[in-house]
């Protein structure tokens, strides 16, 4: 097994080597999906997919095009989410649609979503048929999961369990896949391939909910972000919805007033609502989940029937990413 930076470059490489597949014109077509492609981030699925694929006898080279054409799909998610959501800023940079309009990034997404699925349409010939069915199955579950969290926006009634199906459907889906797509590539059997799937899920609700305490608790040095931002945008994560199921009393109305105020300043609306989270141990209760969704992921590597090294390799990163700062 390589060093998750060894297959960082392999992957930044061949990302790279997008431009050189497909035409330059018409310039508005294929512009903002190179510009998008080059705004970076940290590679986590098609890295996924090289080290599945090679912890079950695979060479990396085997998954490298289709785990470009999971990288494709994913960012073509984030381009057509930032549209969908208005937002401003992607990775620091201005979005799609921003940079260019609406209408440039409906079809530029249209256009990054076959290319993926021609990157992923490069498995080998054995592969082809499973890897085909979890790429489809996946992406609908994700548009599934993105209109679930669209939902959420109009509702004050969601349980945590719906969260929790969301964000498994919208985020954590994907990287289950790029875990089994990568060992069907390499040539593990449905048993094994289903472990890497169930392992990636589990990893998956454990990082997103860390996304939640960050943006809350987290430091901007290291974020890369400013923090409170879900906290200003009423943004339905799952602090402010066990927030909402759990305050009582004075905590009630402090949350409402918050919510019900558009016109609230960052640095009064954020330590109040965060201080309502803390009074109501929601930080406690999010890393209680995050242990237990992180402690079934490394039990279900730990039965795994792959190489010590490649189980190694898994063990650290899993631990990294629930440990991560940004």
């Amino acid at each position: 097994m390589k060093t998750f930076n060894e297959y960082l470059d392999i992957v930044n490489e061949a990302v790279a080597g997008i431009k050189d597949r497909y035409p330059k014109q018409p310039v508005d077509l294929y512009a903002p999906i190179y510009y998008t492609m080059s705004l970076g981030g940290k590679r986590l699925r098609p890295v996924l997919m090289l080290m599945a694929c090679e912890a079950v006898g695979g060479k990396a080279g085997d998954a490298l095009l289709p785990a470009v054409g999971l990288e494709l799909f994913h960012n073509f998610t984030l381009l057509h989410d930032d549209l969908m959501d208005r937002a401003d800023v992607r990775r620091g940079k201005p979005t799609v649609y921003r940079k260019w309009n609406d209408n440039v990034a409906v079809l530029s997404g249209d256009a990054m979503l076959t290319m993926a699925t021609q990157y992923i349409a490069r498995a080998s010939d054995k592969a082809m048929r499973p890897v085909m069915e979890l790429y489809n199955k996946t992406a609908m579950e994700i548009y599934e999961g993105q209109q679930w969290d669209m939902d959420f926006e109009h509702r004050d009634d969601v349980k945590e369990e719906e969260y929790l199906e969301m964000i498994r459907l919208k985020t954590s889906v994907l990287l289950g896949c790029a875990c089994k797509m990568g060992a069907l590539l390499g040539g593990a059997c449905k048993a094994v391939a289903d472990d890497f799937y169930h392992m990636g899920v589990n990893v998956g609700l454990a990082f997103q909910l860390q996304d939640d305490v960050l943006d809350v608790w987290g430091n901007p040095d290291t974020f890369g972000k400013a923090t409170g931002g879900d906290i200003m945008n009423n943004k339905k994560t799952f602090l402010l919805i066990n927030a909402m199921n759990m305050a009582a009393g004075d905590d009630a109305k402090e949350l409402r007033r918050w919510l019900d105020d558009n016109d609230a300043k960052p640095e009064e609306k954020i330590p109040a609502v965060t201080a309502v989270y803390e009074k109501l141990g929601l930080r406690e209760l999010s890393e209680q989940r995050i242990a237990m969704f992180s402690d079934h992921a490394l039990a279900t590597l730990g039965a795994m029937r792959i190489d010590a090294d490649a189980k190694q390799a898994f063990n650290d990163l899993i631990v990294k990413l629930i440990k991560r700062d940004r």
